[in-house]
Formats: C-alpha cells, structure tokens, sequence
C-alpha cells in the first residue's frame, strides 16, 4: 500500500460498527456478518439463527461462498473475489481441511455453480493492497479469511502474548482459518483497522505487512468478500486525500 499512488481517498477512514462476538468455534464468519448488517436485519438473524443455518444447509461448516449467499439472503450488495473457484484439490492433505472436504464438497461446488444464476458475484482474482484501501475508503468493509495464526493485532495485549509464545514454540505454525471485518486504515501508520469476532468488542490494528501475511497465506485462497454499503451509511475520515 504506497500512499504515493493513492489519489481521490481520505489519510484515514473508519466504518462505525457494531461489534458482534461469535458464540461458538465455528461461526466467526456469520458473526462478521452480523457486524456488517443493519440493525433490523441483525436483529432477525439473531432471533432465527438456529432457523437460518438450517435453511442454508452448511450446518457448524461455513465456506466464504455460503456467506455470500446469507449476504444475499439478507440482501446485502457483496462481490467475493477468490484465488480458486470451488474447492482447491490441493487442500486433500492438508489436515486443517481433511474432515471437512468430504462432507462439504458436494454443497460448496454446486454453490459456486449457481452463484451467477441467483445474482451472487464471484470472481477468480485477487485484490491488491491499494484497491482494497479504495474499496474501504470508497464502498464499504470487507469480510476476509485469514490464518488466525498469524494475524495479530497491535493493541490486544492477549494477542500479543500468544504472538511471542508462539515465537518460541519449536514446531510450525498451522494453519487456522478465521474471518475478521475490515473496516479502516491509516496511511501513514500503514495500518489497517479490524474487527475481530473472537474478541470483545475492541477495534483490532495491525500493520499492511502481517494483514497480507494472514491473508494469503496457504489455506485462504485469498478470499475476500467486498461489502458494498447503502446510501447513508456512517464512517469517519479525514479531510485530506491522498
């Protein structure tokens, strides 16, 4: 993210909202959709979970494409843009994956077949760090997959204790996936604001630098899900562009 290239966009910007904490292992992502929801749409989510989930098929197991259709569902203007469309072979190995491929494949491939059909925009690309300040700046926050190994916030003390424990540890690090809401920056700390469901209601900064690293790392196919917002919708910025 070079602020040299970015013109017509706020220093800094910040989408105001309401923080949801996940109840369960399973459901951070439909936690980080129920932060992008407008109040009445939050509150009847909330009140037919159980309900919802069941109607959507996916059980405890939400791929990002099953977010984008209860996005769709709650008629929520998205585009999901993903390194690989459908469910990446690669990953038969791969142990965080292995009990889930088999039970999932078949929902999640017809999924992204019928996509386009019921007006749900996916895309095989992926978004650079200057498009994406522009869609934060511009459009709304964004839904992004993560390796929770990695992504670390620079104000969670909590977070910054397993950081330097995991440092110290003498295997690797795993893979572990985990979607957080982006919803601001600051250029010229080259940081990025988040919030994550795993976490009381806090507003989580980490640097350009490790949000990358978490985001495309082995096992996210850069996925990332664009919110575009309705008129109206709050934030807060700077006056000076870039």
């Amino acid at each position: 993210m070079k602020s040299n290239k970015m013109t017509g966009i706020p220093v800094s910007w910040k989408w105001d909202l309401e923080h949801y904490r996940q109840r369960y292992d399973w459901d951070c992502g439909l936690s980080c959709i129920l932060m992008i929801l407008p109040t009445a749409k939050r509150h009847f989510f909330l009140d037919c979970f159980t309900q919802v989930c069941a109607e959507e098929g996916f059980g405890t197991s939400t791929w990002t494409i099953d977010l984008c259709y209860v996005l769709k569902r709650f008629e929520i203007q998205h585009k999901y843009l993903t390194s690989t469309m459908g469910i990446n072979t690669g990953y038969t190995e791969h142990s965080y994956y292995d009990k889930i491929l088999h039970k999932d494949s078949v929902r999640v491939e017809k999924r992204f077949r019928q996509a386009q059909s019921l007006g749900i925009t996916v895309q095989q690309k992926q978004i650079n760090s200057d498009a994406l300040l522009r869609h934060l700046a511009l459009e709304g926050p964004a839904i992004c997959l993560t390796n929770a190994s990695l992504l670390t916030c620079d104000l969670c003390k909590a977070n910054k204790l397993s950081t330097e424990l995991r440092s110290c540890l003498p295997w690797k690090v795993t893979f572990k996936g985990h979607y957080v809401v982006v919803c601001g920056y600051i250029v010229s700390l080259r940081k990025l604001f988040y919030r994550n469901p795993a976490m009381r209601d806090h507003l989580c900064m980490t640097s350009f630098t490790n949000f990358n690293e978490a985001r495309h790392s082995y096992g996210t196919d850069d996925d990332i899900i664009l919110i575009y917002t309705q008129p109206g919708s709050s934030g807060s910025s700077s006056d000076t562009a870039v």
